[in-house]
């Protein structure tokens, strides 16, 4: 059933940049849930679905689209997600043949052999990052879970070093606007700078593995071919930023919220330390219990009914993963921590021919990070402050104080 009305959140309110929303979503995600499954936010012009089936279907539907410059005029897709209306989306965002012509042609690099070869290089980067914490309190965010995925990403990458903590730096300020349609004129301003020097750094980076290939992901796209085709120079460029802007914020955030999640739940946390086998287990629980990626969506490519509501042909079809995630339809006792869970399938990389092509990686680094981590620090306790950011489409925290 779809509503108007009834009192039931809109537009800003159903986004981070609602304090309440911000600090939990999930009981406002429940109540939607409950009383209206399919939801018209007339606030930002969207259909938002919070069942699981329904987000699961819509996900795989084929003839959905994804491109914003085929929604409606005045649609949350069109206004917000097309700001660039004549430029060709990224992979994120791309319809066949474009789409499929894409990651064809990357995908090879993130297959679970591909992430495995990588692994031992995410060892080392989380032990020198770990190395470089002192005191007795750190800011888990700044100086961990940040840090770890945009130098994993810059080493991936082949970025010169001595260059990883300007790359940190552009990329943070890129991530601020991705995915925000509410950003601010100096934070737009600020990106576009940022945007700029990174592109110059991976121009840079192509141009030298033209001379000379090793054993990185721009290598591995100066490589690639699929039936003679090859990959342009922008669109490398293009494959870099979404790297980083699809794979850093949301590794930060998955990081952030699964150790957050163990120290709420010191029992789960206690079974984690015994035995250590249970990681990979734990981050699916805690992809599930708290996504980093708290909606995605399609554009209706015809007039369909979806969850017994009839939406017309190029509205914006908003899916919350973090309701899915929660529905009790699905999961017993959903909003239980449980890393020894049976069932701990989960939406949060998305689905269909747009299932996130960097899933292996995250759940790599997320399991390789925590590790060390609790290993690291064996009173690892809450340092009693934390902070969730305002980006919208992500849950994560700003700050995160922690004891050891």
């Amino acid at each position: 059933m779809t509503t108007q009305s009834s009192g039931l959140p809109q537009g800003i309110e159903l986004t981070p940049l609602d304090e309440r929303f911000r600090t939990d979503p999930y009981p406002v995600l429940a109540r939607l849930r409950t009383q209206a499954p399919v939801h018209e936010d007339i606030g930002l012009k969207r259909f938002v679905y919070t069942r699981h089936d329904d987000v699961y279907e819509i996900l795989r539907d084929r003839e959905f689209w994804s491109d914003p410059r085929k929604a409606n005029p005045g649609t949350f897709t069109r206004e917000f997600l097309g700001s660039r209306i004549d430029e060709e989306p990224s992979m994120l965002l791309m319809d066949e043949p474009g789409h499929r012509r894409l990651r064809s042609l990357v995908s090879s690099s993130f297959t679970p052999a591909a992430v495995e070869h990588w692994r031992p290089r995410i060892r080392e980067v989380i032990a020198r990052v770990l190395d470089g914490i002192t005191g007795d309190g750190f800011d888990l965010i700044t100086e961990f879970a940040g840090p770890v995925p945009t130098v994993v990403i810059a080493e991936m990458l082949g970025v010169d070093p001595a260059r990883h903590s300007d790359f940190k730096t552009w990329s943070d300020q890129s991530v601020t606007v991705g995915f925000n349609p509410f950003a601010t004129p100096e934070e737009l301003v600020g990106a576009e700078s940022a945007r700029a020097a990174l592109g110059e750094i991976f121009k840079a980076e192509i141009e030298t593995r033209r001379g000379s290939l090793g054993d990185d992901l721009i290598s591995d796209m100066l490589r690639a071919e699929e039936d003679g085709d090859q990959l342009t120079e922008s669109e490398m460029i293009r494959q870099c930023d979404l790297l980083l802007l699809a794979g850093n914020v949301t590794t930060t955030d998955l990081i952030g919220n699964g150790v957050k999640a163990l120290l709420d739940h010191p029992d789960q946390l206690a079974k984690l330390r015994a035995n250590p086998t249970l990681i990979g287990n734990a981050v699916e629980e805690m992809l599930r219990f708290d996504s980093p990626v708290v909606n995605s969506g399609r554009i209706a490519s015809r007039d369909i009914e979806i969850g017994g509501c009839p939406v017309r042909r190029g509205e914006s079809l908003s899916t919350s993963l973090a309701s899915a995630n929660r529905d009790p339809a699905a999961y017993p006792n959903p909003d239980r921590f449980d890393i020894e869970r049976a069932d701990t399938h989960h939406q949060s990389f998305g689905g269909g021919r747009h299932l996130c092509l960097g899933a292996h990686l995250a759940r790599a680094e997320a399991q390789e990070a925590i590790l060390a981590l609790i290993a690291r620090f064996p009173n690892l306790r809450h340092g009693g402050s934390f902070r969730y950011h305002a980006i919208p489409s992500f849950r994560g925290m700003a700050s995160f104080l922690v004891q050891v």
